[in-house]
């Protein structure tokens, strides 16, 4: 299950050689990507199809559809908290779990008090928001930037056009930034979150065109980018070009909405008890955005965590940065930890 803002394609580099192990690998473009149908941004009941539940239901009937009714699960970015939660609410279908790059740190908590094994709620106080945009350096969330009318525009529009914007946006994220240098956040405040990049905590005034345009690589640090060549980028570029990003905004909306809380309390207190692991890139922001996540990912949310590997030479795009040392991290999980039905 892939991530924003990406597409199948990005595990191309992966699926043959968990192929070659003896696996029969399925990505898929996730709803609100690249070719799926069946979903209207635009409708008034547009956004009631990007719910986390649905993508759980998507994943279910693409493996009943290609004759299978177990899997391993396997997500990276936002696909990663699809994996978990696939995981966590169909342990029958998901036997084994690996997240990728963003961690999993527990289902949603009841309200009252109540006695259930989520994480704690984020101290009170001022409003996280409120508190980056006072800053002397005035920030945002990206998520909440992504949450925004402007966002779609801003990107598929980019000034520097759809390409460069792609090509830095993917660079800035990579181990081929030399400013990625991620560190553990002591906590979720304001001055914490202001030391990650602009990437994740944004400049106030600024899009993320803007944003990634800074740190637009040079000639010579595409042609060293030998896991992103231009041709590759380029079908990346042609199908949000058709696309545009609205249906990968979607899940964002939904997300800093609140609208799968609800649903998502349902399983309040479960932990995941399949076999787990958890792959980034030693160079990921990712793997710390969200101070606390991993260490609940290891110590309460999943109790069968076989590992957390952070994977040199990589950034956030882990899979397509070093393939060959993530699929050998996914082969020697599954071989010991997976068995698929018959």
């Amino acid at each position: 299950v892939h991530g924003f803002p990406e597409l199948a394609y990005s595990w191309r580099k992966v699926m043959p050689l968990l192929a070659a192990a003896g696996y029969h690998v399925i990505a898929p473009d996730v709803r609100g990507y690249g070719r799926t149908t069946g979903w209207d941004v635009t409708a008034a009941s547009g956004r009631a199809a990007f719910g986390m539940l649905t993508s759980v239901v998507d994943a279910i009937g693409l493996i009943n559809a290609l004759g299978h009714r177990t899997a391993a699960v396997i997500g990276h970015d936002y696909g990663s908290s699809v994996a978990a939660w696939c995981a966590l609410s169909r342990p029958d279908v998901f036997t084994a779990v690996a997240m990728m790059s963003a961690p999993f740190g527990g289902g949603p908590r009841l309200p009252f008090g109540t006695l259930d094994a989520s994480p704690a709620p984020r101290p009170s106080g001022p409003d996280i928001h409120s508190s980056l945009a006072a800053l002397d350096r005035p920030r945002k969330i990206y998520t909440w930037y992504y949450s925004g009318d402007d966002a779609n525009d801003n990107m598929t529009h980019a000034p520097q056009g759809l390409p460069a914007f792609l090509r830095a946006y993917y660079h800035h994220k990579s181990a081929d930034w030399d400013g990625n240098k991620p560190f553990r956040l002591a906590s979720y405040t304001a001055d914490q979150l202001a030391l990650m990049p602009t990437y994740y905590i944004m400049d106030l005034a600024a899009g993320m065109a803007e944003t990634v345009a800074a740190h637009m690589p040079t000639p010579a640090e595409v042609a060293a980018a030998t896991w992103l060549p231009d041709a590759e980028l380029a079908v990346y570029a042609e199908e949000y070009g058709r696309t545009t990003f609205r249906g990968g905004l979607e899940w964002y909306r939904r997300g800093t909405g609140g609208l799968d809380v609800p649903s998502l309390e349902l399983f309040a207190g479960r932990t995941i008890d399949q076999p787990s692991i958890f792959i980034a890139g030693a160079s990921d922001w990712g793997v710390y955005q969200n101070p606390g996540a991993v260490e609940r990912m290891e110590q309460s949310a999943c109790t069968q965590m076989r590992g957390v590997h952070l994977i040199d030479g990589a950034g956030h795009w882990v899979q397509q940065e070093q393939p060959e040392a993530t699929a050998d991290l996914l082969i020697g999980f599954l071989k010991a930890d997976y068995r698929p039905s018959a």
